[in-house]
């Protein structure tokens, strides 16, 4: 099965794809993104990764896009491909243009899609759990719109590879605990789970709403709060939610075990919750 892209309405193989240098996503980063994943061949909270990607395509004042087009797209690049579990990246750029700061008139944007296998999670990482460090977030201050900005969390990924972790954690120069470098962060207290409330300094993560619905859903305490890095540390467990991350237990953080140094009920409890729902 070929790993296919879409670009301005024509689907090929992902190596025959480009786009011009005068990209604005390339030359501003200016342009919003979603990634979707897929289980059994049928892509899991599409509706929602919509609205996200129109949500952040007006916080940077884009002209409104056909909401059937961009859906029409995702649905038929990801049907030729074929996979049963896919990730689809979707990128909406302001267009091609002369290089200016100022937004060009007129300019039709443009809408990329690559789909590919999903990555799979390690089984020795749901088993073992993940090692984090704690990076300081130097990020900007609307982290809630989904972006292609991303060279901070870059930085903070591989930071964190170099120093022999899996991921890195974003703290404030405050001291509060925000995220992960491409996902949300959850910590389970004696109390239920806790995990830092949707502000503009974090990411309002698709598999966090729908988990945050099935706890609920279920009568599990899920508080939306503040909290700094010695809870974080003194947690029963601490895990990461993504579309690609799903559920990843977090075991050591700045090389501290969490709890037991050991995944807890908690993290396998919602992975198992999540996939179900996906239909997995």
């Amino acid at each position: 099965m070929p790993e296919l892209a879409y670009v301005n309405g024509e689907v090929m193989p992902i190596d025959q794809a480009y786009v011009p240098v005068e990209d604005r996503g390339y030359q501003f980063g200016d342009a919003a993104y979603e990634f979707l994943a897929s289980y059994n061949g049928s892509i899991f909270a599409m509706d929602a990764h919509l609205d996200r990607l129109e949500r952040s395509l007006s916080a940077l004042a884009f002209e409104p896009i056909d909401r059937d087009l961009v859906r029409n797209a995702i649905a038929t690049t990801f049907e030729q491909a074929g996979y049963a579990r896919a990730g689809i990246y979707v990128q909406v750029s302001r267009g091609v243009a002369p290089r200016n700061h100022a937004f060009p008139a007129g300019t039709p944007p443009q809408i990329v899609i690559t789909v590919r296998p999903v990555p799979q999670v390690a089984e020795t990482l749901l088993q073992n759990g993940a090692n984090a460090i704690t990076v300081t977030d130097i990020r900007w201050d609307r982290c809630d719109i989904k972006t292609v900005q991303l060279l901070p969390n870059a930085l903070a990924k591989q930071q964190a590879l170099n120093a022999g972790a899996n991921d890195a954690i974003f703290v404030s120069k405050e001291g509060i605990v925000r995220e992960g470098t491409a996902s949300n962060l959850f910590i389970a207290t004696p109390d239920g789970l806790l995990t830092h409330p949707l502000t503009p300094n974090i990411l309002p993560g698709i598999t966090r709403a729908v988990l945050i619905d099935l706890c609920r859903n279920q009568g599990i305490s899920v508080q939306e709060a503040f909290f700094d890095q010695d809870a974080l540390l003194r947690a029963n467990e601490v895990f990461l939610t993504g579309t690609v991350t799903e559920v990843l237990p977090v075991s050591r953080v700045n090389g501290q075990a969490i709890a037991d140094g050991k995944p807890g009920p908690w993290s396998r409890k919602l992975l198992e919750m999540l996939r179900q729902a996906a239909g997995a």
